[in-house]
């Protein structure tokens, strides 16, 4: 994919918005702004915690935020006009202000390992695989907190010096930030405030009616076994395997909102895993692997699961980010040899931006590269402060995780620019964040490096996190600076945006988790089946070389042929897409159909549901669907998140639900009846 102008409107945008004058910092980040993307912050960060502990999944919440955010505001606009108290009007660059700090809060939810390296370190995930003690470290809310604020900054500080050359240089397309950058400019239009209004009424009413939902749900299951989501959709024989709907509306509103290849590829890799390979090789148990070990031994039936999921993402991360790239240096040839043309022998890739000197073709172009490079951060600036937090890192993250050494930490941050900038240029020509990618290879590195008898599996994970959140929210950066380029807001007001939203999300995220942590069964099915946890768990345990170790006959085998398959299949799908066969809209994703090796099925069958839903919306009347479908499916995420939340105070202050529905086949219900008849007779 090369990276392409502008997105072309046909009509111009700015013209539309000429007699506005561009708003000050101060009428910008106001303290509206501020309040509303606390309550959004808070809210999509409930909904980002659950789901990324019950799925995996984490949708996109840019285009969420930048509608609740105009929806919000607009709403205090007018209680405030009620009251006749004076304000600033509501512009577009508030709004993106709003959006940017909003998802710089809930992305924390992911580059803060919450789901993944956070829980992978804990006794939880470890089950049967290591016996040391340093290679164990339990989740500690002050800890986290304090790690968190050590390395969520430093991908803000490193990617600023590199925007004028991603932006306005090469002209990136950052396809996701470019969309909610049309998305906030319509919104500020006339016609855009009438679908905005539509799409934000269907997304309160499915919020608000997932929540009595979860609340009426919670009347009916007051013991183990109890309550809707133990409903046998599909008989009690496919109960059995796991093959049933939960209700919960969350995976639904994830699988309207994934594309239809994802879910379909969810969908066919939890029937080959499922239904087909794990019913096999429990077939096998006592001989392939001894019958007295517990579903979370590695050296049971979770050893297959782990490394045959983890084959099929190795090949695919390792495919992909050799595509990738080739794509980016490619495409960083091209444009070079094109400044080369344009400004002689004396042209350097990374000079100063002088406007002067670009190649503006239109109107738009001319008055969002004057705001872009008006309010500017000096590159002094954002380098010092990255050596600043690089050295305090190196000096503080050791004692934190003694496994990991000085030199370690040093190194990461050193090599860190590099991978940044080669991640966020990536990211703005595919949209593709390969942050968790860059973190898998840095966990092999210093696993190996390390070594398990010194705590190699916790140093794998604290160099995969550092690595992960560093590149991760670098390319967030990238990508929301370009959603401020499109619609004039000031980079040096999107930087402050980006920092307040993360200093929020490094304490708002690690209390919602903390609370779920402590109230539900981590890993037992009552919140989550940590399926990424136990992923990064097993990419620790393979990069330490334990990964043979005790591990049940031909699980490395498997492992092997699982890889070349994967790989094939990656590479076939490569091939049929750049020959535009026909046959390539039904090659199955190697991810898609890899994590479902980690997660129940009753996961992938909600996401059928949302995208069945979805599709047949869209062919009922497709304007409707495409415009309305996003609206629901966030309605039905949040008002699951927010419902886990009530649900959990009420388990706290020690509420138990009056009834238990429970689904029984006809031969136990007799056993039942005949059970409670003697019951009644011995009375």
């Amino acid at each position: 994919m090369e990276p392409v102008n502008d997105f072309q409107e046909g009509i111009s945008t700015e013209h539309a918005f000429e007699a506005e004058p561009v708003p000050s910092l101060s009428e910008t980040i106001t303290p509206r702004s501020m309040v509303v993307s606390f309550i959004l912050s808070v809210t999509l960060s409930i909904v980002a915690m659950k789901v990324t502990l019950s799925s995996g999944f984490i949708p996109s919440f840019s285009i969420p935020a930048g509608l609740l955010g105009f929806c919000v505001s607009r709403a205090s606009i007018r209680i405030l006009d009620y009251f006749a108290v004076a304000q600033l009007p509501f512009t577009r660059q508030e709004n993106t202000i709003i959006q940017t700090c909003v998802v710089a809060c809930t992305s924390i939810t992911f580059t803060g390992g919450f789901g993944t390296y956070i829980l992978a370190m804990g006794k939880k995930a470890a089950v049967g695989d290591v016996n040391a003690q340093n290679n164990v470290e339990e989740p500690s809310f002050a800890r986290m907190i304090t790690f968190l604020f050590l390395i969520s900054f430093a991908g803000m500080f490193i990617i600023m010096p590199f925007r004028k050359v991603m932006i306005i240089r090469h002209r990136l397309t950052f396809p996701s930030g470019t969309a909610t950058a049309h998305l906030i400019n319509s919104f500020h239009t006339p016609q855009g405030v009438k679908q905005a209004r539509k799409q934000v009424t269907l997304l309160f009413k499915s919020f608000g009616g997932t929540i009595a939902w979860s609340l009426f749900q919670w009347f009916f299951a007051s013991g183990p076994g109890c309550g809707f989501k133990f409903f046998p959709t599909f008989g009690l024989e496919a109960y059995k395997h796991g093959f049933f709907f939960d209700f919960t509306m969350a995976n639904v509103g994830i699988g309207m909102m994934c594309p239809y290849m994802i879910v379909f590829s969810v969908f066919i890799g939890t029937i080959i895993s499922c239904g087909v390979i794990w019913p096999y090789i429990e077939s096998k148990e006592g001989i392939w692997y001894p019958s007295n070990l517990g579903p979370n031994s590695l050296n049971g039936i979770r050893g297959y699961k782990v490394f045959i999921g983890l084959s099929m993402i190795m090949a695919d991360c390792l495919f992909v980010f050799l595509c990738i790239m080739v794509r980016t240096t490619c495409a960083m040839v091209k444009r070079r040899r094109q400044a080369m043309q344009g400004g002689g022998a004396n042209a350097q890739p990374f000079q100063g931006i002088d406007i002067a000197d670009q190649p503006v073709k239109s109107f738009d172009d001319r008055r969002r590269a004057q705001v872009f490079l008006r309010d500017e951060i000096p590159d002094s600036v954002t380098i010092g402060c990255y050596v600043l937090l690089s050295i305090i890192s190196i000096a503080a993250i050791p004692h934190l995780y003694p496994q990991m050494r000085y030199s370690h930490v040093a190194l990461i941050y050193l090599a860190a620019p590099v991978f940044a900038f080669c991640n966020a240029y990536g990211f703005g020509v595919t949209d593709m964040n390969l942050a968790s990618t860059y973190c898998k290879i840095a966990m092999f590195a210093f696993g190996s490096w390390v070594g398990i008898k010194s705590g190699g599996v916790v140093a794998a994970l604290v160099a995969g996190g550092i690595t992960m959140s560093i590149l991760g929210n670098a390319a967030d950066v990238a990508q929301d600076l370009k959603t401020g380029y499109l619609t004039l807001t000031s980079p040096r007001a999107v930087f402050i945006s980006e920092a307040i939203g993360t200093a929020l999300g490094c304490v708002v995220n690690p209390t919602v988790f903390w609370v779920f942590y402590r109230v539900y069964k981590m890993g037992s099915g009552d919140m989550g089946d940590m399926p990424y946890a136990k992923l990064y768990r097993g990419f620790a345990m393979l990069s330490v070389g334990d990964g043979e170790q005790g591990l049940p006959r031909h699980s490395m085998l498997l492992f092997k042929v699982f890889f070349v398959l994967a790989l094939a299949l990656s590479v076939f799908r490569e091939v049929a897409s750049r020959k535009e066969w026909r046959i390539r809209r039904y090659i199955p994703s190697t991810i898609g159909m890899a994590i479902t090796f980690f997660m129940p099925p009753r996961v992938p069958v909600g996401m059928c549901i949302g995208s069945l839903v979805a599709y047949l919306w869209e062919k009922m009347d497709a304007g409707r669907g495409r415009m309305l479908s996003p609206a629901l499916a966030s309605g039905l995420i949040c008002g699951d998140g927010v419902g886990s939340i009530l649900l959990s105070m009420l388990t706290l202050m020690g509420a138990r639900a009056p009834i238990c529905i429970k689904f029984l086949s006809r031969g136990d219900n007799v056993k039942l009846d005949a059970f409670l008849a003697t019951l009644h007779d011995m009375r």
